[in-house]
């Protein structure tokens, strides 16, 4: 990735000094002023709080938000206080919020703001609307974001469900070992033609991953027990969906190695399944994102994906902050408790 601190490329865009301490005092006035990451009076202010933001990175995103650029791009260059975060923790169980990083969460949310409304899974971790994304010892042979020594493989972000985000943010807090996030971007138009139609075809099915199921979230009451009756209805339903979706000559795609494929004896869907999975992985672009820099993702035009990695559980392991962002908060009411809840589930 190349960038200057006057121009942006097409996938990335470093901050000046001025434009990093200018971010970083914004973020921790916000930070002083409410009181969590879903504070309903932080929520209704983020597209007012978000125009504090420098005009250049304004720009970029809104350049990102308007597909002319990348499916996928980087902002490098904010500072991170590394006393003032403290360890990677142990569990995002443990301590109550916010933690040491809420700046970093609060300028997740002024970002989410320019691209759309922050939302979160109330089937995933404890229904926090930012979530921590670090290595957790009992995790780590599981293909989760919590796990380490399994690699995850390529998928669009919670891919099984309608309300999915159209973006995906991360936050680089600390990442000492350079893991990457691998990112996949293809033109599908270069598939055999009838693969393509194929793929255009609700021929596939998919489940989800088990950061969504109860046994790695707290369920307390009967109310937690209702959120994850959706969740196991899309299950046991399997309904069929297609891989391609949107334009014929630039297609969007949802799409989970490891958790979608054909529908059973559909040998034909099977073949353009593989020959997509072929495509992206003949085109990963590795992220390794540093200490201080976002990327932001495309759910619709890229898949992602981590390298495994030997984690030293030691306090100072990579970790990163995630927000979903969608388009239309209004499509997901059904699936919210209230028209203020910003979780689905």
């Amino acid at each position: 990735m190349t960038t200057t601190t006057d121009t942006a490329s097409r996938t990335g865009l470093r901050l000046t000094a001025g434009e990093a301490e200018e971010t970083a005092a914004l973020a921790l006035d916000v930070s002083r002023r409410f009181t969590a990451a879903d504070d309903a009076a932080l929520l209704q202010e983020l597209p007012l709080l978000a125009s504090g933001l420098p005009p250049r990175v304004q720009r970029f995103l809104r350049a990102f938000s308007l597909d002319q650029l990348n499916g996928f791009c980087t902002i490098a260059g904010h500072t991170v206080d590394e006393d003032r975060i403290g360890p990677t923790p142990v569990h995002w169980k443990d301590d109550t919020r916010p933690h040491g990083e809420f700046p970093e969460e609060i300028l997740l949310l002024l970002y989410a703001a320019l691209l759309g409304e922050p939302f979160g899974w109330a089937t995933q971790q404890d229904g926090h609307l930012v979530n921590d994304v670090f290595p957790i010892k009992e995790y780590e042979h599981q293909l989760l974001g919590t796990g380490s020594k399994k690699a995850l493989t390529l998928h669009t972000e919670d891919a099984f469900h309608p309300y999915r985000a159209d973006y995906i943010i991360l936050a680089s807090l600390r990442n000492p070992g350079r893991v990457p996030v691998i990112v996949a971007e293809a033109d599908f138009t270069e598939l055999d033609r009838d693969d393509v139609a194929i793929l255009f075809e609700e021929r596939f099915t998919i489940i989800p991953d088990s950061s969504h199921l109860p046994r790695n979230n707290t369920v307390r009451s009967e109310a937690d027990r209702l959120h994850f009756e959706s969740i196991e209805k899309i299950i046991n339903e399997r309904r069929p969906v297609s891989v391609l979706f949107g334009s014929r000559t630039a297609p969007l795609l949802r799409f989970d190695a490891s958790h979608m494929a054909a529908v059973e004896g559909d040998e034909e869907a099977a073949r353009a399944f593989a020959a997509a999975h072929d495509l992206l992985s003949r085109n990963l672009h590795p992220v390794r994102l540093e200490a201080g820099e976002f990327a932001f993702l495309n759910n619709h035009r890229v898949v992602h994906g981590r390298s495994s990695f030997v984690a030293r559980y030691d306090g100072f392991d990579r970790w990163l902050k995630r927000i979903n962002v969608t388009h239309d908060l209004r499509r997901s009411r059904s699936l919210r408790r209230t028209t203020g809840s910003r979780l689905i589930g």
